[in-house]
């Protein structure tokens, strides 16, 4: 499986930040941030800060791929 994070870029978009705001709202760190412009994974705990601050649920910041596909 593959995570996709374009909903997260996309949902900043609509609330009029950026990267740099995510991460002072959340505490991430910017490597934290890093990672999910590569297309890595986070930890959970990541997850849940980021939704809480956007007041979203997780299904609305991550997506699962499949690699076959």
């Amino acid at each position: 499986m593959k995570v996709s994070y374009k909903k997260l870029w996309k949902l900043l978009i609509d609330k009029e930040m950026n990267k740099t705001d995510l991460r002072n709202a959340t505490g991430v760190s910017s490597a934290t941030i890093a990672k999910m412009t590569n297309g890595e994974e986070v930890t959970m705990s990541v997850l849940t800060k980021i939704c809480e601050v956007l007041k979203c649920n997780i299904g609305d910041v991550v997506d699962l791929i499949n690699e076959d596909q």
